[in-house]
C-alpha cells in the first residue's frame, strides 16, 4: 500500500510503483518512508505527479506508461515483523542499504545518497541543476517519530529578476505580487508569485504600480491561489513596467515556473524589462 503523509491511500494511483514490488522475494514485508519523483528531459518534473489521485485506473495507467514514478527510499520503518523506528536513524539506514543490497532491486526502487563527508553534501547541491531543492540533514541518533519534522532542510536558493504583472487582493492593500516574464516571442509569461509583501515594499508599490487596461496579456486568466491548487486568487492586473529582485529556490514546473512563493527582495529602478531574464532561463545570479 502507498500512503501520502496525510494518510491519503495512493496504491490505485502509482500501479508502476505496485508492480514492482515484485522485485522482492514472496514473504519479504516492509514499510519504508520516501519520494515519488518522475523524472524528464533530464529534470524532476513534479508537475507529472499531479493529477494522479484524481485519475481513474485507466488514467493512471496511461500516465504510469508515458511518466512513470520512482521511488526515492530514505527511511526503512518496518521490516519482516520487526518494528525499526525505535532505533536510532545510523541502524535503520544501515537496514536499508542492506535491504537494497540483498535483493539488488532494480527501478523504480532508487536509493537516496547519504553522506555524513560536508564536501560531499556541498558537491551534492550542484544537483539543483536537475530540480533538486536542496538537502535534508538528519540526526544519525534520532527515533523515527512520525508526523513531526525532526529534521532540517536546506534549500538551495538564487537571485533573479522579474516584472511585477499583478498584485493579490487589491491595488490599495496588496498581499503578494504576481511575476513575470517575456518569452522570446514577446509575449509575457506568468512565473510565479511571491511570498507575502513586507510594509516598506508594499509602501514602494503603492506609490509606483497602475491598474492596467483591457490590453494586459493576462487578462481573463485566473491564477490559483498555491501550486498544483484549484482555489482562484483576487488578482489586480498591473502596468508590467517594474523589475523585482526576487529570491528563489531552484523548485520549477516543465515550463519554468516557480513552484513554491519566491521572497520579493527589492524593486530594481536600474533595470528596465529588457533586462529581465526570458521566461524559461534557469540560469540564476548566486
Amino acid at each position: 500500500m502507498i500512503r501520502s503523509r496525510r494518510g491519503t491511500d495512493m496504491t490505485a494511483a502509482f500501479p508502476e510503483i505496485t508492480r514492482a514490488t515484485a522485485s522482492f522475494p514472496a514473504g519479504v514485508e516492509f514499510a519504508m518512508d520516501g519520494e515519488l519523483v518522475v523524472w524528464e528531459e533530464g529534470r524532476v518534473a513534479f508537475e507529472r505527479l499531479q493529477g494522479r489521485l484524481n485519475r481513474t485506473a485507466v488514467g493512471a495507467a496511461r500516465m504510469a506508461a508515458q511518466w512513470p514514478a520512482h521511488y526515492v527510499a530514505f527511511d526503512l520503518l518496518r521490516l519482516n515483523g520487526t518494528d525499526l523506528t525505535a532505533q536510532d536513524y545510523a541502524a535503520r539506514r544501515a537496514a536499508l542499504e542492506q535491504l537494497f543490497t540483498d535483493h539488488a532491486l532494480p527501478p523504480p526502487w532508487t536509493l537516496c545518497p547519504s553522506t555524513t563527508d560536508p564536501a560531499t553534501a556541498a558537491e551534492w547541491l550542484d544537483w539543483s541543476a536537475v530540480g533538486m531543492e536542496g538537502m535534508v540533514f538528519k540526526n544519525l541518533r534520532g527515533t523515527y517519530r512520525p508526523a513531526t519534522r525532526s529534521w532540517r532542510k536546506y534549500r538551495v536558493a538564487h537571485t533573479s529578476d522579474a516584472l511585477i504583472g499583478a498584485v493579490s487582493r487589491s491595488l490599495t492593500d496588496p498581499a503578494t505580487a504576481l511575476l513575470g516574464r517575456y518569452d522570446q516571442a514577446g509575449r509575457l509569461r506568468y512565473a510565479g508569485r511571491s511570498t507575502v509583501l513586507s510594509r516598506p515594499l508594499t509602501a514602494a508599490l503603492l506609490a509606483r504600480l497602475s491598474p492596467a487596461g483591457e490590453e494586459h496579456p493576462w487578462t481573463g486568466r485566473t491564477f490559483s491561489a498555491a501550486w498544483g491548487l484549484k482555489e482562484a486568487l483576487t488578482v489586480v492586473l498591473v502596468v508590467p513596467e517594474f523589475v523585482a529582485e526576487v529570491r528563489a529556490d531552484v523548485s520549477r514546473d516543465g515550463a519554468g515556473r516557480w513552484r513554491q512563493p519566491v521572497k520579493l527582495v527589492r524593486l530594481r529602478d536600474d533595470l528596465a524589462p529588457a533586462d529581465v531574464p526570458l521566461f524559461g532561463d534557469t540560469t540564476e545570479a548566486g
